[in-house]
């Protein structure tokens, strides 16, 4: 995956996943994985079209990443997402060994790194990437805020 050079801007690529997943009726949340500067994965939600609550953007592109470098262990790689993850999807980051997380919005009611059970920290998390939130926060924020109030 990539342009011409190789590289894309993974905000821009993690925003798109989001922005199609909306259209779609999901959840506009959108993630991707970064190995050396290139995109090697990356994924919208997906919970109601595959009919998978385990189908968040988080969990698709690291199972893509994980995929297409045959080794379940991402060492190395640094994941962009659009909302705070999951205690699942934190999980899933531990367990995948993600180098760098991160995240834009803070998500207060379902957030698990700097909210709610604070995965990361706690004596049992067998690994923690570095973590940088807040990035593009109010971007997220507005994609987000859009999106369910158009469902309302």
């Amino acid at each position: 995956m990539g342009d011409s050079s190789g590289i894309i801007e993974p905000w821009a690529r993690a925003f798109a996943e989001a922005r199609a997943a909306a259209a779609r009726g999901e959840a506009p949340i959108g993630a991707c994985v970064v190995k050396d500067g290139e995109i090697v994965a990356s994924a919208g939600n997906r919970t109601i079209e595959d009919h998978d609550p385990t189908a968040h953007a988080e969990v698709l592109a690291i199972r893509e990443a994980a995929r297409k470098s045959r080794d379940e262990r991402l060492t190395g790689c640094d994941l962009y997402v659009t909302l705070e993850p999951c205690a699942m999807c934190a999980g899933a980051i531990s367990f995948a060994r993600i180098r760098r997380l991160y995240f834009a919005a803070e998500d207060e009611k379902g957030g698990a790194v700097d909210n709610g059970p604070r995965f990361f920290s706690q004596k049992t998390c067998h690994h923690r990437p570095e973590i940088y939130g807040g990035i593009r926060a109010s971007e997220a924020a507005d994609l987000l805020r859009d999106f369910f109030k158009a469902r309302r």
